[in-house]
């Protein structure tokens, strides 16, 4: 490589590692250019950097990890725009580390559950949350707003959904083309995430916005710098601290922000732990069911004889959804910190390390998951996959991501003969949230 260029990338990753928010998303874009379509079996696999968003982008990711999974299943990265990083592929080792929480911590200071995060940041900018904490604090807040998500209270909200999605589908045009995600997966989770919340029914496109901002921050075609996406998250830091006081001086009732407010592990939170733990709570609520419901979509699509044979036995839909989360893998990936020397599959990790465990890839090894490279609607196992996580980390949302999707799919059946993909997706630029932006699809009559 170039030794200027070689430069230029190590002043930029110290700067984002020492939290420089002002560091330039395009700059880091051009100075991290790879062709995304390149042979990654054409290359040492030293080099192999299977974090960079622009795989994810052009969805040229997979023999990526197929190679990893392979050859080198615990690998290093040395240089990438995230700094160095070990790369976890195969279900086993990933379920290890993320059972292993004394070993691999999730904190915030330390860097975080996601690539490219700063380690001992306490300035403006950094922004804890439960899922970046370890135990205690991790298990008390968790525990606040677990209630919400247990099966007996999302039964109740399962005739809401069906609604919801019955008024979605009933008003999609007919014979022409739209977007899904805009339509569709957006609506539903914008509806049922301003009802978690008890906030205005109109100001769930602000919750979807907020989510999306999170996800665009390093992205330039929406922003500049970091920075300039984060005053936007701001934004969504006064709109919910005047709730959070509003739900302190009123009783205590069942939502997620009178949950926080009323309880001793979360009612006195700074402001950035406050914006921390609604982020949370918005993007997990979001990315995972608007990508599962995209990416299912797109894979009966891809599929035709598994859409042939949901349009047949309808009855498959409990086993269908399990598998289109394990397909789409809407969380790419999680990161971790070592916390002392250890060794993974007979490599040597150092105490402060960054380690990604690609769920995504896990969620392809044929080791543990039969026929993994199949989009299979009837397994007999459909939720062994590692899309949720493992350990004290599992997404507290799950089952409700899982009934959402159910509940879609039991009514868009009921409606139409097929939802057919008319042309390709758009997928988000991250190696983080697997998601897709647009669909375009039609319903014929």
């Amino acid at each position: 490589m170039n030794t200027a260029i070689s430069e230029k990338r190590a002043e930029i990753v110290r700067r984002m590692r020492s939290g420089d928010m002002t560091v330039s998303n395009l700059e880091v874009k051009e100075a991290f250019a790879i062709d995304p379509h390149h042979d990654p079996y054409s290359v040492p696999l030293q080099e192999l950097d299977p974090g960079h968003p622009a795989l994810f982008q052009n969805d040229s990711l997979w023999k990526h990890f197929e190679r990893l999974r392979d050859e080198d299943p615990v690998h290093l990265t040395e240089e990438s725009m995230f700094g160095p990083y070990w790369s976890v592929t195969r279900y086993e080792d990933i379920m290890y580390v993320d059972r292993h929480h004394e070993l691999f911590s999730s904190q915030q200071r330390l860097g975080g559950i996601a690539l490219g995060g700063v380690a001992d940041r306490e300035d403006q900018y950094a922004l804890p949350m439960f899922i970046q904490e370890d135990p205690p604090k991790h298990d008390a807040q968790r525990m606040v707003v677990t209630p919400m998500f247990l099966p007996r209270n999302l039964a109740d909200l399962e005739p809401l959904i069906r609604e919801r999605a019955g008024v979605i589908l009933d008003g999609l045009p007919r014979n022409e083309e739209f977007n899904l995600v805009k339509e569709v997966s957006v609506e539903l989770t914008g509806q049922m995430l301003a009802t978690l919340f008890d906030v205005p029914q109109e100001d769930r496109l602000k919750l979807i916005h907020w989510s999306d901002t999170v996800q665009n921050l390093g992205d330039p075609d929406y922003f500049e710098t970091p920075e300039e996406g984060f005053q936007i998250l701001l934004e969504c830091l006064a709109y919910f601290t005047e709730y959070y006081n509003e739900r302190k001086a009123q009783p205590a009732k069942f939502d997620l922000l009178s949950m926080l407010a009323h309880d001793d592990a979360t009612g006195d939170m700074p402001p950035q732990e406050l914006l921390g733990n609604v982020l949370l709570l918005i993007v997990g609520g979001n990315d995972t069911t608007r990508n599962s419901i995209t990416g299912g979509v797109l894979a009966l699509n891809q599929h035709p004889d598994q859409y042939e044979k949901l349009l047949q036995n309808p009855g498959l839909i409990p086993k269908m959804v399990p598998e289109i989360i394990r397909w789409q893998s809407p969380v790419a990936h999680m990161a971790r910190t070592a916390l002392a020397d250890t060794e993974l599959r007979g490599k040597q990790i150092r105490k402060g390390d960054r380690i990604a465990m690609w769920y995504i890839s896990g969620n392809r090894d044929e080791r543990a998951i039969d026929n993994a490279e199949h989009f299979q609607i009837d397994r007999v196992n459909p939720r062994q996959h590692t899309a949720f996580g493992y350990g004290i980390h599992r997404c507290v949302g799950n089952r409700l991501a899982e009934m959402q999707l159910r509940v879609m799919w039991e009514e868009i059946i009921k409606r139409f003969p097929k939802l057919e993909v008319v042309g390709d997706p758009v997928y988000l630029p991250s190696s983080f949230i697997h998601g897709i932006r647009e669909l375009p699809v039609m319903i014929r009559e």
